[in-house]
């Protein structure tokens, strides 16, 4: 099993001061939980893996509506 990084209370406390970092920090977690789906994907397909997958993409609906609020503004 892979290990994951888990964020820890540090991490959080510099998200609320840090936008960069914070972007960053839901950026990893998105790209981890999509790898993740898609493992599953890969290694079952059950009514389980079924369920697990679509938690998964609601999740990461959430994360990237997310990552689209914080990403810095571009100028015109």
């Amino acid at each position: 099993m892979d290990r994951i990084a888990l964020v820890t209370d540090d991490d959080l406390a510099r998200a609320r001061t840090d936008p960069a970092f914070r972007y960053r920090l839901v950026a990893d977690n998105l790209r981890m939980l999509l790898d993740e789906i898609s493992k599953v994907r890969a290694r079952r397909s059950d009514a389980v893996a079924h369920k697990q997958i679509g938690e998964g993409v609601e999740l990461a609906v959430e994360l990237s509506q997310l990552l689209q609020r914080l990403a810095p503004t571009r100028a015109a």
